[in-house]
């Protein structure tokens, strides 16, 4: 982890220094799913809520497109690819 990103987080939010590297830890966590994996659960976890295939890769398309480390434009059939094989 880097400690220069942790002595920030701790100076501009006043948490304390062991605090701050929870969050940083839990936030590099999050987003250290690959493509895949982050389509794949998304994929299950709409589903799960009865949303229909056709809503769920716009869905999906536009959570990739506002990461981080976005992949780029993703098409309706890489994410069936994904998904299916």
């Amino acid at each position: 982890m880097d400690p220069e990103l942790v002595r920030h987080v701790a100076a501009s939010t006043g948490l304390p220094g062991e605090v701050a590297a929870r969050v940083v830890a839990d936030v590099v966590a999050y987003y250290s799913e690959t493509t895949e994996e982050f389509v794949r659960r998304r994929h299950r976890e709409l589903q799960a809520r009865d949303r229909r295939n056709a809503e769920i890769w716009t869905v999906i398309a536009d959570e990739l497109a506002r990461r981080p480390v976005a992949p780029g434009p993703v098409s309706a059939r890489r994410l069936r690819r994904i998904v299916y094989g």
